[in-house]
C-alpha cells in the first residue's frame, strides 16, 4: 500500500505565530498563502501544514501520487483503491472518495484515539 507523501496538518490560532515558531527549527515556507490561513512548511523530507479556521483537529496527511517535494509519482497507488483495502480491512471511513471518478479524491478515516487521517490525491 503505497500512501504517498506524509504531512501533519496542524490547527493553528496564528498561522504568522506558528510560521515564525516552526522556522526556528528549520522549517521554510514550501507552498500555501498565508493570506488565506493555510501554509505548508518543510524542512528536509518532513512537512508541516499550519491551517488556520479550516480544521478542528490536528490531522495526519497522506498524499497519493506525490513525492515529499509534490512531484507527481511515475508510480502509484490511487486513492479508490487504497479506500477499497483500507474497507476490506473494516476500517471505518467518515467521507469517502467517489469510485466513479478518477484523478483528484479523498476520503477520511478516524484512528481509535479520534484523529483524523486524510488521505488527499491530488493528481
Amino acid at each position: 500500500m503505497q500512501l504517498g507523501a506524509f504531512s501533519i496538518s496542524l490547527t493553528v490560532k496564528d498561522i504568522e505565530a506558528s510560521r515564525a515558531f516552526y522556522e526556528k527549527f528549520g522549517f521554510e515556507i514550501f507552498g500555501g498563502d498565508a493570506s488565506q490561513n493555510w501554509l505548508i512548511l518543510k524542512n528536509g523530507d518532513h512537512i508541516i501544514g499550519l491551517f488556520q479556521g479550516m480544521f478542528e483537529k490536528n490531522t495526519l496527511t497522506f498524499n497519493p501520487g506525490w513525492d515529499s517535494n509534490a512531484t507527481q509519482l511515475d508510480s502509484f497507488t490511487d486513492i479508490r483503491d487504497l479506500q477499497r483495502e483500507l474497507k476490506s480491512q473494516g476500517v471505518q471511513l467518515v467521507s469517502e472518495a467517489d469510485e466513479a471518478t478518477t484523478g483528484p479524491a479523498s476520503f477520511v478515516a478516524i484512528d481509535p484515539d479520534g484523529n483524523p487521517i486524510l488521505v488527499d490525491q491530488h493528481v
